[in-house]
């Protein structure tokens, strides 16, 4: 206890230590020179002429006009390709020797994301500024001195000729600091295991010898974890066998589809801790409590850009057009949707990593996560959002006392008729799916005006199944995306739709 004590006392002392005050722009620039400089010995930064572009006056400027934004495809095609060859400074100086796996959803084949040594700094940098923020939380000092359960992908990682590949959290847990291994769970042994389905149940057998104090992990596969505890040892709640867990960190979708779920297994009240781990960097964090919204990390290895998510930007398949054009951070304004570019110490320059977000305050860099570029629906311009759709399931959930942790959305085009089916994972309550169907519709009327528009003209049907929440996990299993940071998609595209009726219905 006493070392609790003064560990909780060394974050608060740590957070009142004065700091030089700077604008979020000013933090940018600093870091977009960092990172040119470093690179400009790349081939990358030979072909743009960072060495040049270091010399003008207006670098960010200068950096947005002479350096073309990319896609994946672009930046794997024309340059990461390369360091899977093994060759040397191509975007970022030296071997890159880590590339994460990522394809986000499992609607596609994993992409190859370079993971440098810098970068792993950079998250391990992201992850002790986070734990920082503990102090600020109404936690018990005895909190300080539990064990940290870290649920990500496996930290064996498959070796390809001169470089491995796996799971970022992976990648990122495989180096494990000699100072937390006390506290870090499952442990060596469990988190090199590949399998999914065994890890859990490693991770079962051993939970009554632990006492865990923090979560962290996809919420999907976390609340899988939990329920099988509880079932294994015959529990109420979780909080019988890890009485002190007082806080779950949280990342990768929206956590409001699984909030009520969750509530069923405390005993005692939880914080719900909101952060932006991805492939391409640890982005942003919530940093106190009781808010809804995270702070970008604007001095830690990445720089950022930010592309009006609209029509005039992005065509029907969140494909970017040929004249988008990319804001820096002094330009955004608040309450509009941005697709996030980042320039990294990982080697991606302007990269578009396929995620929206909002901001809440342009001048503090503080945002939400709406969805994802490519995850929205827009048969006839209703341009349906995943935040949208998440706020429409939550207040579902509220209004009828039911559990839906899992739900997916997709376009029906029949002789010209469109229309839109849900599916929806439903626990508990009392819910038909008529009343649901109208409850979704009229609340997205509410929330976006172009769905309100087409639901009286060209979209004529709302349609709604209810499925077990289990039948999700199970078609994430048969397409090899169990665990780690694979997230089920909101929205399918018809070809993964007309495999996900198979897989509902062939069986």
């Amino acid at each position: 206890m006493l070392l609790g004590a003064v560990i909780k006392q060394g974050l608060k002392l740590s957070l009142k230590v004065p700091r030089r005050v700077n604008s979020p722009a000013q933090l940018q620039r600093r870091e977009l020179k960092k990172l040119l400089k470093k690179a400009s010995v790349t081939s990358f930064g030979q072909h743009y002429r960072f060495d040049q572009m270091l010399k003008e006056s207006k670098l960010s400027e200068s950096f947005r006009s002479k350096v073309p934004l990319h896609t994946y495809s672009s930046m794997f095609e024309y340059w990461w390709n390369r360091c899977l060859n093994e060759e040397e400074n191509v975007c970022w100086p030296g071997h890159v020797k880590y590339f994460a796996l990522s394809s986000g959803t499992s609607e596609s084949a994993s992409k190859h994301i370079p993971v440098t040594r810098e970068m792993v700094k950079a998250l391990r940098k992201a992850t002790i500024r986070q734990m920082l923020t503990l102090s600020r939380y109404d936690l018990p000092a005895t909190f300080f001195e539990k064990g940290i359960l870290w649920l990500g992908g496996s930290t064996q990682l498959q070796r390809q000729g001169g470089y491995y590949e796996g799971d970022v959290s992976g990648i990122s847990a495989r180096r494990v600091p000699v100072w937390f291994q006390k506290y870090y769970k499952p442990g060596k042994k469990i988190s090199k295991e590949k399998d999914w389905n065994v890890k859990l149940d490693e991770i079962v057998k051993q939970a009554d010898k632990w006492d865990i104090g923090l979560i962290t992990g996809v919420p999907s596969w976390i609340q899988l974890l939990m329920e099988k505890v509880i079932d294994h040892y015959k529990l109420k709640t979780i909080h019988d066998i890890w009485p002190n867990l007082h806080v779950y960190a949280h990342g990768g979708v929206s956590f409001e589809p699984y909030r009520k779920s969750f509530e069923k297994f405390f005993a005692h009240p939880v914080h719900f801790i909101e952060m932006y781990p991805a492939s391409e960097g640890f982005i942003a964090f919530q940093t106190k409590p009781g808010v809804k919204y995270m702070k970008l990390i604007l001095n830690n290895g990445i720089f950022y850009e930010f592309i009006p998510f609209d029509s005039a930007n992005f065509d029907d398949n969140g494909e970017p057009l040929p004249e988008t054009k990319a804001l820096l951070i002094n330009e955004v304004e608040e309450g509009k949707d941005y697709a996030l570019v980042m320039s990294t110490c990982s080697g991606a320059w302007r990269y578009i990593i396929g995620d929206t977000i909002r901001f809440t305050s342009a001048k503090k860099a503080e945002i939400i996560i709406t969805g994802r570029t490519k995850h929205f629906l827009s048969l006839v311009g209703e341009h349906l959002s995943v935040d949208n759709m998440n706020h429409a399931v939550e207040k579902l959930s509220a209004a009828y006392g039911v559990e839906i942790p899992e739900f997916l959305v997709s376009g029906l085009n029949e002789n010209n008729t469109f229309s839109h089916q849900w599916y929806l994972g439903v626990k508990g309550g009392n819910l038909d799916r008529e009343a649901a169907a109208k409850f979704l519709d009229a609340k997205l009327c509410e929330l976006n005006d172009d769905y309100a528009v087409e639901r009286k003209s060209a979209l004529k049907n709302i349609f709604v199944e209810f499925i077990h929440p289990d039948r999700f996990y199970e078609f994430m299993e048969q397409k090899g995306k169990m665990g780690g940071q694979n997230k089920f998609p909101r929205v399918m595209k018809q070809s993964q739709h007309e495999e996900w009726k198979t897989f509902l219905h062939g069986q």
